[in-house]
């Protein structure tokens, strides 16, 4: 494939996977531009250079326009649209400190636009059934379909063209999906779009050590553990401090402060765990299922529940809305291994696990309502990730914490973690000097609650209490 767009415009945040990673889902688009001499080929070489570390891809459906366009309607995009491609928005996060936003320095490499390798007539496609796949080495990274866009193709075409004028041959970047991450010298980028019968064929790109370094003028490489999280793509994580607080109190403590601010249902009800004594905490990365539809049934491997699993980061929660239902399975071992290997904080569903006793025998902390040995198929339809779920009765959003324990699961909004969190410690303390007072022989009125005349008491063994344990 060979052009030379007059420009190529980039996407910032597009995919409903990718905005949960990100911690935030934009209400309108936002772009930046990558310079024409960025532009590459289906096995041309993305150089990291020497001294750097976090040299990153992005899997990204590309849009190549066909006709001179200016201020039309979404209804108009696709039809401005000539070809559909395969790209890699590769970028070295090393540098994006200097030019957060524009990303000159970190995208606009030579050599860190490949497209390709073949182009699709858009006329032949349906821009809401395009499929983005993503390898590293062979192993299936990202996996995700226009569907799941924020913003879909044909508005992008026309938002860009209410302030500038799209040319024939300038490229429109739409975006990557979850699992976009860091490579390094030795690995192999393969990047692919498809509609089931279409394919661009596999753009492949592998990752060389460059000769030379940069000049030692200008901004130089630099890297911190925000950028190392950013470049590989990471769920923003808890604060260490929050979760020890989140981690020490019993799910118990933490319904009773949610009640306490006017939230009493907050707990997943009817879930226990596949092997009590494990610990549940982590951020929802929601998964939900229809009941079965025989003519909606997703065609191809790769359904939204698979998506969901492969695409599950460290420190995530895989959370199942299966409506309460018990009558067939909607995780088994071999998928709740892989999320387990993949760094899943844990599983929750509402409805039942397949071939529970080899989950119970994983270390991922799983909940489940029931125990079934049918496959999701009898009854459910793996239908969508990244979206508000209901489960167990309460709802979930993409992005809230979870807790559980053997008691059951709560759901920690995030603006309310740290008081809740706080306010929770306190509550358990308090409730350790009451039960000391009361295996002593001391009457609970007055006590249980705490209450004025016990208040100097509390603050004296507080004060023991924290002079012991330091």
């Amino acid at each position: 494939m060979h052009l030379r767009p007059g420009k190529i415009v980039a996407v910032h945040l597009n995919y409903r996977s990718r905005a949960v990673q990100r911690g935030r889902a934009p209400d309108h688009p936002s772009y930046f531009l990558k310079p024409s001499s960025s532009l590459s080929a289906d096995g041309a070489a993305l150089v990291r250079p020497p001294g750097c570390e976090l040299l990153a891809f992005e899997g990204e459906i590309a849009l190549v326009i066909g006709e001179r366009t200016r201020d039309i309607e979404p209804e108009q995009g696709w039809s401005r649209v000539q070809w559909v491609t395969a790209a890699n928005d590769a970028g070295l996060h090393d540098l994006r400190y200097a030019d957060r936003g524009s990303n000159l320095r970190s995208k606009g490499g030579d050599g860190f636009t490949p497209v390709g390798p073949v182009l699709l007539d858009a006329t032949e496609l349906d821009p809401r059934a395009l499929r983005l796949r993503t390898w590293v080495n062979g192993e299936l990274v990202q996996d995700d379909s226009t569907e799941n866009l924020l913003f879909d193709l044909g508005l992008l075409v026309a938002d860009l063209s209410r302030t500038s004028t799209l040319e024939p041959g300038d490229i429109i970047l739409t975006g990557t999906p979850a699992g976009a991450s860091v490579v390094v010298p030795g690995d192999v980028v393969e990047v692919q779009v498809d509609d089931g019968v279409r394919s661009t064929g596999r753009l492949r790109n592998p990752v060389v050590a460059g000769e030379y370094p940069l000049a030692a003028f200008g901004a130089p490489p630099k890297v911190d553990a925000t950028a190392r999280a950013d470049a590989y793509g990471r769920t923003p994580g808890l604060d260490p401090e929050l979760a020890a607080q989140l981690n020490s109190v019993g799910t118990a403590t933490l319904s009773a402060q949610l009640r306490n601010r006017g939230l009493p249902n907050m707990s997943i009800d009817g879930v226990r765990p596949t092997k009590p004594g494990l610990r549940l905490l982590g951020i929802a990365k929601t998964l939900r299922y229809l009941p079965l539809r025989e003519d909606l049934v997703p065609v191809g491997p790769m359904n939204a529940q698979k998506r969901s699993v492969e695409s599950v980061a460290p420190g995530e929660v895989l959370v199942m809305e299966a409506r309460g239902e018990h009558g067939a399975g909607t995780i088994g071992d071999i998928l709740a291994l892989r999320a387990q290997m993949r760094g899943a904080a844990g599983i929750v569903t509402d409805g039942a696990v397949r071939d529970s006793a080899a989950v119970a025998a994983l270390d991922i902390p799983t909940y489940a309502a029931a125990a079934h040995p049918s496959v999701l198929g009898r009854l459910h339809i793996p239908w969508e990730t990244d979206t508000v779920i209901a489960c167990g009765g309460t709802v979930v959003r993409p992005g809230d914490i979870l807790v559980g324990d053997d008691d059951g699961v709560i759901v920690v909004p995030p603006a309310l973690a740290g008081e809740v969190a706080e306010a929770s410690v306190e509550q358990e303390r308090q409730e350790r000097f009451i039960a000391e007072q009361v295996a002593s022989g001391a009457s609970i009125v007055g006590l249980y609650p705490l209450g004025p005349d016990w208040r100097e008491r509390y603050r004296i063994w507080c004060a023991a209490d924290e002079s012991t344990t330091n």
